[in-house]
């Protein structure tokens, strides 16, 4: 029988096949480490451990010209976008990297990107260490985003950190999207394939059986984009109100700093300290009930 393009359960139980063996040798390398270096050191190299592990998965496997045991396993092949040759060894080379290489760094990078900006804005935290940062990434990435962060202004910092936040909540709506895309049209599982322009083709099998569940994976695609849309939407309707609520605090705020200083006006005298003879600063009364500036009867009690 002729190959035909894979379905889009195929491409699904596929996944899952190759996540089910990913995730077990994550495991392995994570176990070997613990035992070998203690609990600390697998807590630092965690995530370095887990993308070391993926990528040689898939060195084995794919960039080696093998199939990966999920492929193997609904028996499919990759091919190019002509549907006539096996992928070449750079656009697999790619197609690794953007799978396992550059969610790393991307995670990583807004991670510290962000601890750093907030680092900026309280600086009593810079002597706190984020153990999800990873040693490696605080040797190589962090130092770069360190040296770039200084060199902006306290307004762009804002701006980058806003930016930051919007990133950490666009990429996963992106996955949605896109695998409420893949359901619907059924061609590419994986971003990293769809970028690159990697398909599978099937061979064996009935493909009466795709052609049968293809409408029930269209109608779960319309679904997921249904979802993803009340879910942007919500989110988007949160973001406004915090921000209603950040400016109603600020005038309030602003609002009893002026009557504050409005009624401190009216009492004259009678908010003055009898120690600095101005008016009173964080006023503090004594057991005897007199009001001074917290400044000045600290100091009055010290010499005193």
């Amino acid at each position: 029988m002729a190959p035909a393009a894979a379905g889009p359960a195929q491409l699904v139980r596929c996944g899952q096949k190759d996540e089910l063996y990913r995730s077990g040798l994550r495991s392995g390398a994570g176990t070997a480490l613990h035992g070998l270096a203690g609990a600390k050191k697998w807590l630092e190299w965690r995530k370095e451990v887990e993308l070391l592990s993926d990528v040689a998965y898939f060195v084995l496997t794919t960039l080696s010209g093998y199939q990966t045991l999920g492929e193997e396993y609904v028996n499919i092949v990759q091919v190019d976008s002509t549907k006539k040759r096996v992928p070449s060894f750079l656009r697999r080379a790619i197609f690794i990297s953007l799978h396992t290489v550059v969610p790393y760094c991307l995670e990583k990078g807004l991670l510290h990107l962000e601890h750093e900006l907030q680092i900026e804005a309280d600086e009593s935290r810079t002597s706190q260490s984020n153990p999800a940062l990873g040693l490696s990434s605080r040797t190589l990435i962090r130092n770069w985003i360190q040296k770039q962060v200084g060199e902006l202004t306290e307004q762009q910092k804002k701006r980058v950190l806003q930016i930051v936040y919007v990133l950490k909540q666009c990429v996963p709506l992106l996955h949605r999207l896109h695998l409420a895309v893949f359901y619907i049209s059924g061609a590419f599982y994986h971003l990293s394939k769809r970028i690159t322009g990697i398909t599978y083709l099937h061979f064996g099998g009935l493909q009466g059986e795709d052609q049968s569940i293809r409408s029930s994976y269209k109608f779960l695609g319309i679904i997921s984009l249904f979802h993803l849309l009340l879910t942007i939407g919500v989110q988007m309707y949160s973001f406004k109100q915090k921000q209603r609520a950040r400016q109603e605090w600020k005038l309030h705020r602003n609002l009893a700093h002026q009557k504050n200083m409005t009624k401190e006006k009216t009492t004259g005298r009678h908010s003055r300290c009898t120690l600095c003879l101005e008016e009173r600063r964080h006023t503090t009364a004594t057991p005897c009930g007199h009001l001074f500036c917290w400044e000045c009867i600290t100091e009055w009690c010290n010499t005193r």
